[in-house]
């Protein structure tokens, strides 16, 4: 079965963008975010990100009780 680089349903803050990274390279979310923080233009980086990457499959998104 082939990954998909996709955004993360779970291991959200903003978008997702973050969690989806570290999920698709099994690494923790936490470094995958201080490695946006440090990088220089990060910020464009990220709007492309979350912009272009696909959204978590509905099966996995987490279903709020009302």
């Amino acid at each position: 079965m082939q990954r998909t680089l996709r955004k993360s349903a779970t291991d959200r803050s903003l978008s997702g963008v973050c969690g989806g990274i570290a999920e698709y390279f099994g690494i923790s979310s936490i470094g995958v975010r201080l490695i946006f923080l440090i990088l220089p233009g990060s910020f464009l980086l990220y709007m492309i990100l979350t912009n272009s990457m696909k959204d978590a499959p509905l099966s996995l998104k987490k279903t709020q009780k009302p």
